[in-house]
């Protein structure tokens, strides 16, 4: 519970600017880890020095930390908002479990510096969200997909 409870503490933070913050995470995501971009069709022909500040990536990132949210919120108990989401990711979106934790280096790092979540903080969101990822893997597992 205190890793839920460390992130809790700075998510009003977050939750005031869902679109400053997800954005953020995108665009890094996307520069730092240029073959993620390609996995999502509307961004795919975005230009790297066009990415921060697009309000439809900014949209997108939006809805990651609004679930990712929910997760938390759910302190562990995430099934059934986790299962549905692992479902769209394997079957519709083909996520390569590998992108999930591409993505959360970029969510502590965006954390830490725009909502200073601190380096004990920083280790809570890594716990939660990789137990967060090692349950879309078992999803993926149950789903038969290879992520």
């Amino acid at each position: 519970m205190a890793d839920f409870n460390a992130i809790l503490e700075i998510w009003p933070k977050v939750e005031a600017d869902y679109p400053g913050y997800g954005g953020e995470v995108l665009t890094r995501l996307f520069k730092k880890h240029p073959e993620t971009q390609k996995q999502f069709p509307k961004f795919a022909e975005i230009p790297q020095a066009n990415l921060a500040g697009n309000p439809s990536v900014a949209a997108h990132g939006t809805t990651v930390l609004k679930k990712l949210g929910e997760l938390v919120k759910a302190k562990g108990q995430h099934a059934d908002i986790l299962k549905p989401l692992a479902t769209t990711h394997a079957n519709q979106h083909k996520i390569k479990l590998n992108n999930f934790k591409l993505i959360r280096e970029i969510i502590v790092e965006v954390f830490a510096e725009k909502a200073g979540l601190d380096g004990a903080g920083q280790e809570s969101l890594r716990r939660v969200l990789n137990a967060v990822i090692n349950d879309i893997g078992c999803f993926y597992k149950d789903l038969g997909f290879d992520g």
